[in-house]
């Protein structure tokens, strides 16, 4: 018996076998069902099989054991019933050198029992079709490979786009044909792409969802023997989506002894060391632990789906005595679904739900959840406790500059405006991944612009689809001036269509007058203009971008018009010359003080 933590190598279709000319397979009785799969080849000339068999294999036979009688009793029949209830893929027939011909007999029982019966001709060895279904198992296995190397690449890449999330589900959704959608810690649908299943499959993703968020409640007493599914836990070495060998042989554990009668007529998977004859828990779907598989007999029961138009009723209680499954399957209205909790403990969750479920799936999945968990995990330099106790003392009067050493060791910092190209405002995702970027949790999507605060030594670097502002270095007691230096140079950013503009103190005339006359002198000469908010701002913008009309209006989001308007109001209301340098010096050197 192969180990079962070895994973299972890839199912090979019946329908491949008998499509390789070389060996001249023939079906002669039994469905002819694309869905039937070989696992592995066994040879046994055994009167009944059954107790060395794990299911799904093509079991070849040249009809040694049969008796000379046979075709007169029930020999074939129980013969036949045997490997059925084994859960054998199919029957392979030698003809020569014991029988010219495959028996009557045995046709019919195959014909009765369902099970494909294949007649291998006498030069075709048995060996030959066992090598043959590896060979068919290592094309599969390169063809998953290179699939999942595939989607990998592709998985990187969107992460690596200015709209990673989105655009990880996107591609996700693409690779396994289905729906890809992030359930955030609140339980609602963050973001999701790709064809959505129908209500009764999307709420059952849902609700399988709750079995890997952290802190779920615990599944009441009886909950595994409410489901609406036809899910159930498969036997090591099976796939999910694919049949089960048969209904009335229960799988056993490494070490069980075979020929021992089973407790149940439906074929349920024990778990390693149980022995055969004890009951069995079959929940539902199955739950993984990390590093499992789908399909794999679940390390703990989990959480059932209810049946469609039940009520739950109140929420059980939390049971935190037991870890949470990093991963969960169900089925649900002929939908494979799949929930996928990301790490890091926040309660992000991904779910798929997919018509068909392919090897190399999983795969994929877990690829693109790792990729989302580190989109969406805590970055920076402080826990999320700590931010909440800097938030809690802020609130209640407490200064910048006493709260910034629970936000991280840096005792300067600077400030980041950042906006994405094109239209739409960044939602709490988008900021998030930019956080990420940034290396700094402390964000806040304000409108169009997204606002960081990111410690002075990781100098923030230019991001595809972001064009940045970045202030000077600020002691904490300096961040709303660091604020509006950022918002500035993000003005200025977008005006001059670079990805990123840092905002460069250096030494100035205006260092060389007292502030407090500076200011007196800035309050006095715009006076005229302050009363209208939009003036300041639109003549320090145009002042700062050398009096172009078009790269203002690009930096104010108005129209070229407006802001000509707006320039001769302000030229009116001063009195001044806009065209004169002096005046422009002047304008720009009060400008600079409020």
């Amino acid at each position: 018996m192969p180990d079962s933590t070895v994973p299972p190598t890839p199912a090979v279709p019946l329908s491949a076998l008998l499509a390789r000319k070389d060996l001249a397979l023939r079906r002669i009785a039994g469905p002819d069902d694309p869905g039937t799969v070989v696992h592995w080849v066994h040879t046994s000339e055994m009167a009944d099989p059954y107790p060395y068999l794990l299911g799904g294999e093509l079991l070849l036979t040249a009809g040694v054991h049969i008796p000379e009688a046979a075709g007169s009793g029930t020999y074939f029949d129980d013969y036949v019933a045997r490997i059925a209830a084994a859960g054998g893929a199919a029957l392979g027939f030698g003809v020569a050198p014991v029988h010219d011909t495959v028996p009557r007999a045995l046709v019919a029982a195959c014909e009765k029992h369902g099970l494909p019966l294949l007649e291998v001709p006498p030069q075709t060895t048995f060996s030959g079709v066992a090598r043959a279904v590896w060979q068919l198992m290592a094309q599969a296995r390169l063809a998953e490979l290179r699939r999942v190397t595939k989607a990998q690449q592709s998985l990187a890449s969107a992460a690596s786009r200015p709209d990673p999330v989105p655009s990880v589900l996107r591609q996700l959704a693409q690779r396994l044909g289905g729906w890809a959608v992030l359930y955030g810690p609140e339980e609602a649908e963050i973001a999701g792409s790709g064809r959505e299943p129908g209500d009764e499959a999307r709420a059952a993703l849902a609700r399988l969802a709750e079995v890997v968020r952290p802190d779920r409640p615990a599944p009441a007493a009886g909950a595994a023997s409410q489901t609406g599914s036809a899910s159930r836990a498969l036997p090591p070495g099976s796939r999910p989506g694919e049949p089960a060998a048969a209904p009335s042989r229960s799988a056993h554990s490494p070490g069980s002894r075979p020929g021992e009668p089973a407790v149940a007529p439906s074929r349920s998977a024990q778990a390693p060391g149980s022995r055969p004859g004890e009951p069995a828990a079959a929940p539902s779907r199955s739950a993984h632990s990390p590093g499992s598989r789908p399909g794999e007999p679940a390390a703990a029961p989990s959480r059932s789906a209810l049946p469609p138009g039940s009520h739950a009723g109140p929420p059980p209680p939390t049971d935190h005595s037991r870890p949470a499954p990093t991963s969960a399957t169900d089925t649900v209205a002929g939908t494979h679904l799949a929930a996928y909790a990301l790490g890091g403990g926040r309660g992000f969750v991904l779910g798929v739900a997919a018509p068909e479920r392919a090897p190399g799936d999983h795969t994929i999945a877990s690829v693109a959840a790792v990729l989302l968990a580190l989109l969406t995990g805590e970055q920076g330099s402080g826990t999320g406790a700590a931010r909440s106790c800097a938030l809690v003392r802020l609130l209640l009067g407490a200064a910048p500059e006493d709260v910034a050493p629970l936000l991280g060791d840096g005792r300067r910092w600077v400030v980041v405006h950042a906006r994405p190209e094109g239209e739409g405002a960044p939602d709490a995702v988008a900021a998030s991944a930019l956080g990420a970027a940034l290396g700094s949790a402390l964000v806040d999507p304000a409108g169009d612009v997204v606002r960081a605060l990111v410690p002075a030594g990781r100098a923030p670097q230019p991001l595809p689809g972001w064009t940045l502002g970045v202030s000077a270095d600020a002691a904490p007691k300096d961040w709303p001036a660091a604020d509006t230096q950022a918002a500035r140079a993000l003005a200025r950013a977008r005006a001059t269509r670079v990805p990123l503009l840092r905002h460069g103190p250096r030494p100035a005339l205006a260092d060389l007058v007292p502030p407090g006359e500076a200011a007196a002198h800035a309050r006095t000469l715009l006076a005229p203009v302050t009363s209208h908010p939009a003036l300041p701002e639109t003549l320090r913008t145009w002042l700062s971008l050398h009096g172009s009309w078009d790269r203002t209006a690009v930096a104010l989001s108005v129209h070229r018009n407006t802001v000509r308007q707006r320039i001769a109001r302000c030229a009116a209301l001063l009195e001044a010359d806009l065209d004169d340098p002096d005046v422009r010096m002047e304008l720009w050197f009060a400008l600079r003080q409020i």
